[in-house]
């Protein structure tokens, strides 16, 4: 089995940008965790990964991006029972529900049995350098969880 898959949906850049920082602060853990834009795999390959991270912005009042639809369908047929997780994104403050598709996808990965590291994280559309900063050291912390 694999080590850490992070999934990430981003239509102005935001939400890849914090899956890079996350990215890079696992690899100082020493693990080269595979990157992946929800459009190019399914919700069955999260189940080959001891860590799944999923990162998505919110789109409109609280919706799912269109681009994780089917993927969030799909994880109804997954099992990761024992699997650790996270969630983040980027979210508008003014919307009603600030980042509700982290809270949509966190939900999910406990539904289907994952192990939550961290509460979702989200930021005000695009990162600051802090923010970035938070993001390496959810890596880190996420590694850590799994050695």
């Amino acid at each position: 089995m694999s080590k850490i898959i992070i999934v990430f949906a981003s239509m102005s850049g935001n939400t890849e940008e914090l899956a890079e920082a996350i990215a890079a602060g696992i690899q100082e853990a020493g693990i080269e965790p595979v990157l992946k834009n929800v459009m190019d795999t399914n919700a069955s390959e999260l189940e080959k990964y001891e860590g799944v991270l999923l990162g998505a912005y919110t789109w409109g009042d609280g919706d799912l991006p269109d681009e994780y639809e089917d993927f969030y369908d799909e994880m109804d047929d997954i099992n990761l029972e024992g699997r650790k997780f996270g969630v983040f994104g980027s979210a508008d403050s003014s919307y009603t529900y600030f980042g509700k598709a982290v809270d949509t996808l966190e939900e999910k990965l406990a539904e289907i049995g994952g192990e939550k590291v961290f509460d979702g994280f989200k930021v005000e559309l695009n990162p600051s350098k802090d923010e970035k900063q938070l993001c390496h050291e959810l890596g880190l912390k996420f590694a850590a969880a799994l050695a």
